[in-house]
């Protein structure tokens, strides 16, 4: 397997650093707004759930094209 499509698979991956991250970010902006009004959880949540779905797919496609490039250049 060529050593550049290797660096390419890693490169992808590299974007669940990213996800993970912004997922940081998000639980804990959300945690503090809890705290400060505990009467708007019902408004924070479905927001927050949104922007972590958002973040995680992220993740999910650079892992996907680190499968399939290092998938085709396998074979």
């Amino acid at each position: 397997m060529n050593l550049i499509h290797l660096i390419g698979a890693g490169i992808a991956v590299i974007a669940g650093i990213g996800a993970g991250i912004g997922i940081g970010i998000a639980t804990g902006g959300a945690s503090q707004a809890i705290s400060r009004q505990p009467d708007a959880f019902g408004k924070i949540m479905p927001v927050f759930f949104l922007g972590v779905a958002l973040a995680e797919a992220t993740a999910i496609y650079g892992f996907v094209m680190a499968i399939l490039i290092w998938t085709t250049q396998s074979s």
